[in-house]
């Protein structure tokens, strides 16, 4: 009897959480931010990292 009582208690509760149906999400328009940096360190830094790696195998 506890679980059935338990159980008709959470309906209850479930069922009047959604009393006043959805509503709509409101969203705001987000400002368009241009990237205008130039990125050389894209594949510079790579090729610095294996030209040292290749000075380092070759001193060892």
């Amino acid at each position: 009897m506890k679980k059935i009582a338990l159980a008709a208690a959470f309906s209850m509760a479930a069922t009047s959480a959604f009393a006043g149906g959805a509503a709509e999400p409101v969203t705001e328009a987000a400002a368009v931010v241009a990237d205008t940096s130039s990125s050389a360190g894209g594949y510079v830094v790579p090729l610095l990292l294996l030209v040292a790696l290749a000075l380092a195998a070759s001193n060892a």
